[in-house]
């Protein structure tokens, strides 16, 4: 029978509708149910695509034995980590506290009032890897629960004070904006644990991390030393050419769980495809080499092919497991990590033809597979896609034409992925959250921005543009509510739910400022406006400075905390800083310049000491210190002619990270831009062609329309 989540939209949440486990939501139903039992609450938090999620629902939560336990002892929730990242974030903090490390599935145990006792993230059905069994923690918990009552109140008390005491120190700070030295320190940081030989940061595991990635290109552009954009070129590279990348279907895998960047947890998340596209476009201007524009491209299209909604928005994620396909069909077959991605070397020479060797050769496949046996991954005999070598040491190798060589590799490409359209897909999670749409507006809308730069790669710009367009339309029309100037975190299934948090606010506002600068409608920069003055309104700090992580307004969770740490996903308050400087940068508005500083003194701790934990807040300090020489680059004219093209390739073709674009369509659009920004309201075309100014401090150079002369007036300056 269904228990009390059949009712729930979060993929996750239905994932675990049919256990025998009394579940229910988070919410005050479950609250005074506890409360009317008097018994502890089981809370497990996880998402739809995790594997170790799989793993324990599996084993513990499908177990009959350990389901009673649960009903007969605890009141059990779950809930949904990407839908409500402020439940997460309060318990992943206590995990964290008390046992050193977190993820999930993440399980906490509660008083009947949600103060944490004792917490821990995944858990064996029974003892066993040195870890506790999930069914003697739960004996032993309801064993004290009975008998010493009392104490285990007394201990989550104090718990939860500590926790208050943790989110106080972390949201307030002293001293002065940091100077230009604490990025030289940070860079240090990161050049101590570079792995100068396999690309990234230390040892197994190795995460993408995009932001540390922005950051050090960032300080070459700002400094003029080669070394920390030299850094992020390497990873990058190393990343492009391991096995987390989907070198069949595109995109990218969550990380490696080897320091070689060649065998992935296979999940693909939204926020990482938007990240490192990002990443790419970037370091494409940095080197000029059309190889990170093609990567970026070939994320950018898997996006648009699996995991775009009919009507334009963005789905969540994929899933590392499905059902291997030799068992499909079969009775008691079950989903494996990888079985999607991975390849049997009889299959390659199926599937390849007169092909095969060369595929074999280009990516690493073994008669005996490449992939390390580990028997909870199933990988044994099958092989993981990489780039063992590039095209012209298989032609070398072959005595082909490398252009033949490319071509057949290619041929084969478009083979694998069609053979691999008939094997059972990993599951889609198909909500759609508006900060990870945010963030992946932003990509399409620098991609259409970056790749005119790139011939081979230019005729994608417009689609790029149009994609981004949608999906903030959608955004628009869904999740936000005008009357109440209030967003939406979540849509699926015809229904939006749940108040937005900052990191919603402004991912969002980051897209539509990058969405702005690609197309020139003012309607997004208006739009980004009041989503940063209903961010500063509901959860700016007037007493220490920077964002709270909500509102404040859900009396369900037990602190109201800031996110202060740059990891998978940047911290709100950081990325909120990087749209107060741009919108500085357009606007003028001298009320942005306080926040900024306050908020980069808050974080003034960090930043000097602890660099590599804010990287995202270190690219925003990077770029504060550079913005009296950033220039405002106006182009006057109409959308898409090619006249105007030629002017945005010359922009596009050099690595500018501090420069904002303003695309200005003369006409009403014109005017009212200039109502927002008036130093655009004088701005004409010279000889009817498109014109670009050169703008500093809101003060104008003389006006060129041609690329030569535009490429003088920003000289070979990379700001």
């Amino acid at each position: 029978m269904p228990n009390l989540l059949s009712a729930e939209r979060s993929p996750y949440l239905l994932q675990h509708a049919g256990n025998p486990v009394h579940w229910q939501a988070w919410g005050e139903a479950a609250f005074a149910r506890a409360r009317g039992e008097n018994k502890p609450i089981f809370l497990s938090i996880g998402y739809s695509t995790c594997h170790w999620c799989h793993v324990m629902a599996h084993e513990s939560f499908e177990n009959a034995e350990i389901a009673d336990l649960l009903n007969r002892e605890f009141v059990s929730i779950k809930v949904d980590r990407e839908e409500r990242p402020d439940v997460d974030r309060v318990y992943m903090t206590f995990v964290q506290a008390t046992t050193g490390a977190g993820g999930w599935p993440m399980s906490v145990w509660l008083t009947p009032d949600r103060k944490p006792f004792f917490g821990g993230t995944y858990f064996p059905p029974s003892s066993r890897w040195g870890r506790p069994g999930f069914i003697e923690v739960l004996r032993e918990i309801a064993r004290v629960w009975h008998e010493d009552r009392d104490q285990v109140a007394r201990s989550a008390e104090t718990v939860t004070a500590d926790l208050r005491r943790l989110g106080q120190a972390a949201s307030t700070g002293v001293g002065a904006v940091p100077e230009p030295e604490a990025l030289g320190r940070a860079v240090a940081g990161f050049a101590q644990t570079f792995d100068a030989r396999r690309g990234g940061f230390g040892d197994a595991p190795k995460f993408p991390r995009p932001s540390e990635l922005l950051f050090l290109m960032r300080e070459s552009a700002r400094t003029g030393h080669p070394e920390p954009a030299a850094m992020a070129l390497a990873t990058l590279r190393a990343m492009a050419l391991g096995g987390m990348r989907d070198h069949i279907g595109g995109g990218f895998h969550r990380y490696s769980v080897d320091a070689d960047w060649r065998v992935p947890h296979f999940e693909k998340m939204l926020y990482d495809q938007a990240q490192l596209a990002v990443a790419y476009l970037e370091a494409a201007q940095v080197t000029g080499d059309p190889f990170h524009a093609g990567v970026a491209q070939d994320t950018l299209e898997y996006v648009a092919r699996q995991m775009t909604d009919a009507a334009g928005a963005f789905y969540s994620a994929e899933d590392a497991d499905s059902l291997p396909p030799e068992e499909a069909g079969q009775t008691g077959a079950h989903p494996a990590e990888g079985a999607f991605y991975l390849w049997r070397d009889e299959e390659i020479g199926a599937v390849c033809g007169e092909d095969a060797e060369l595929v074999r050769l280009h990516y690493g496949i073994l008669p005996d597979g490449n992939a390390p046996f580990d028997p909870q991954q199933e990988f044994t005999h099958k092989n993981l896609l990489y780039i063992a070598r590039p095209v012209d040491a298989v032609a070398q190798a072959t005595g082909r034409d490398p252009d033949a060589v490319g071509e057949a590799i290619r041929r084969a490409r478009l083979r694998m992925f069609d053979a691999r359209l008939s094997r059972p897909r990993p599951h889609l999670d198909d909500k759609i959250l508006t900060g990870w749409n945010g963030l992946m507006i932003a990509a399409f809308a620098r991609a259409a921005r970056v790749l005119p730069a790139f011939p081979a790669l230019a005729g994608a710009a417009h689609q790029h543009r149009e994609r981004a367009r949608r999906a903030a339309t959608f955004i628009r029309g869904t999740l936000w509510q005008p009357a109440r100037r209030r967003l939406l975190r979540r849509y699926r299934d015809g229904e939006a739910a749940i108040d937005a948090y900052a990191e919603d606010y402004a991912f969002l506002g980051a897209g539509l400022l990058e969405l702005f600068q690609a197309d020139g409608d003012p309607a997004w920069l208006e739009w980004a406006l009041e989503l940063q003055a209903t961010l500063d309104a509901g959860f700016w700090d007037e007493v220490d400075g920077g964002w709270f992580a909500t509102d404040g307004g859900d009396p369900s969770v037990l602190l109201r905390l800031k996110d202060d740490y740059d990891g998978a996903e940047p911290a709100a308050g950081s990325v909120a800083i990087m749209n107060l400087l741009t919108l500085s940068h357009l606007t003028g508005d001298p009320r942005h310049t306080g926040r900024i500083e306050r908020t980069l003194r808050l974080g003034a701790g960090r930043l000097n000491g602890q660099g590599r934990a804010v990287p995202m807040m270190l690219a925003a300090l990077s770029t504060y210190h550079a913005q009296a020489d950033a220039p405002q680059i106006a182009i006057v004219g109409p959308c898409e002619s090619p006249a105007m093209a030629a002017l945005e390739a010359v922009v596009a073709g050099a690595y500018r990270p501090f420069a904002v674009q303003v695309p200005v369509r003369p006409g009403a659009m014109q005017a009212r831009l200039a109502a927002l920004m008036p130093f655009v309201g004088s701005m004409r075309m010279l000889a009817d062609r498109p014109t670009a100014y050169v703008c500093r401090a809101f003060t104008c150079r003389q006006p060129v329309n041609t690329p030569d002369a535009l490429r003088d007036e920003l000289g070979g300056k990379v700001r």
